[in-house]
């Protein structure tokens, strides 16, 4: 993955024009205000409506002079206030490519997210550490993200191994750790440290079997899952070396998660062993698992669960999931999958491609696609070249209008809630 360390001492301006004067809020109106901008950001198509042609250049400055407001109110009083500004800034980085504008101040971001992860509860450290991740998405693989890195890398980890903190806020951090090392770790030593700190998580599930029937879910678990996805991600980028030495401590324990009664954590844990199983075949041409047979056999029955203790949806979401981890661990198959973004296509054709894209898709959530065009750090990642230059015209004709888009979810929620699956 190219990772460019050019500081872009251009982008070096300070603060960035005048600053206009914000007036105090009260708690509570401050909460109400920040809210209501904060909805204004929820929706990235919102910013290629269809309309009269308006003043580009005025309406940047009105999100950019929002978005100001936003960062004064992460230090504000009010728990509501500093979380509903975290969540404005987070939808609207997920929303537009806006590299100069955090470049410019990054520093005072990164000491705010500092802040609400180490002083904050629960949801205000998930959503710091959510915007945390966003920083870096949208900076890329340089110099500035390492820094970011340097000052909340300590503090996530805290979070992570405190048995005291919300489990909201571990699993959020486990994620961010795991995603800014993924963008921005060149150094082999913090790489390492980082996927030793959520190994030490996630094995803890390991070590939970109750009896014969399996591993008993807990509150813990969903941290567990984040945890092994993160390092799932990591692993991805390691050396050969390394990944033989992964493979060795993790090949035969995996399996046992498998039997775990939460239908994420056996999801998590059958896409992490097809990812294991392709990473072993690359790494050596003769690659044999003894216990190949046995495996088989559990991914088979999950492929295949008919238990009637389980939910509908939960056996169904599990036995697609599962007919595919299957076919990649007995007949070396991956499923090809096409993602379609503007003009442009990207083909999911290998676990590795998966797991990085399922990762940053669950970050940036529907301004995925609009990332997929513009960002540079995620063409660089899925080799996509540089962004596509699209001359107003093109950029018209691929315009949607609300009504359309309202019509087009009803269709597929009306498709959805009258498809019954075969056997069910």
């Amino acid at each position: 993955m190219p990772k460019s360390k050019k500081r872009g001492s251009n982008h070096q301006r300070g603060a960035g024009g005048q600053q206009r004067n914000v007036q105090p809020f009260s708690d509570e109106d401050a909460s109400i205000e920040t809210m209501s901008h904060c909805s204004g950001f929820s929706d990235p198509a919102s910013f290629t409506e269809e309309g009269p042609e308006v003043d580009e250049e005025a309406t940047q400055e009105d999100f950019e002079y929002k978005l100001k407001g936003f960062i004064d109110l992460t230090l504000d009083k009010s728990v509501k206030t500093r979380q509903a500004a975290l969540e404005g800034l987070k939808n609207a980085l997920t929303s537009k490519i806006l590299y100069e504008f955090i470049l410019e101040r990054r520093m005072t971001l990164t000491d705010s997210i500092e802040r609400c992860i180490k002083k904050g509860k629960s949801d205000e450290q998930a959503a710091a550490a959510r915007l945390a991740c966003l920083l870096c998405v949208q900076l890329g693989s340089g110099i500035e993200s390492e820094e970011i890195l340097k000052t909340l890398g300590p503090v996530l980890k805290k979070i992570i191994c405190d048995g005291t903190a919300s489990i909201q806020a571990r699993q959020a951090c486990a994620t961010c750790l795991g995603v800014c090392c993924f963008i921005v770790t060149d150094d082999i030593t913090e790489l390492y440290s980082t996927m030793e700190c959520l190994e030490n998580i996630f094995t803890k599930s390991y070590q939970r079997e109750t009896d014969t029937n399996g591993i008993s879910s807990t509150h813990n678990t969903v941290l567990h899952i984040n945890a092994l996805l993160a390092w799932t991600l990591l692993l991805t980028i390691c050396p050969v070396s390394e990944v033989k030495k992964k493979l060795e401590m993790h090949l035969h324990k995996l399996p046992n998660l498998l039997s775990c009664d939460d239908v994420n954590m056996r999801i998590a844990a059958g896409e992490t062993l097809a990812l294991l199983f392709e990473l072993a075949r690359e790494t050596e041409a003769d690659f044999f698992y003894e216990d190949m047979e046995l495996l088989t056999q559990k991914l088979r029955a999950l492929a295949t669960d008919g238990n009637k203790h389980r939910a509908k949806v939960d056996k169904r979401k599990q036995r697609s999931a599962f007919r595919d981890v299957l076919r990649a661990v007995e007949e070396r198959d991956f499923p090809t999958e096409t993602i379609k973004f503007g003009p442009e296509r990207m083909y999911i054709d290998c676990w590795v491609k998966k797991q990085t894209y399922d990762t940053f898709k669950e970050i940036l959530g529907s301004g995925m696609q609009y990332h997929l065009q513009s960002n540079e750090f995620l063409r660089n990642v899925f080799e996509l070249g540089p962004p596509v230059m699209l001359d107003a015209a093109t950029l018209k004709t691929m315009k949607i209008s609300r009504f359309e888009r309202v019509c087009y979810h009803i269709l597929c929620h009306l498709r959805l809630s009258c498809y019954i699956p075969f056997g069910n």
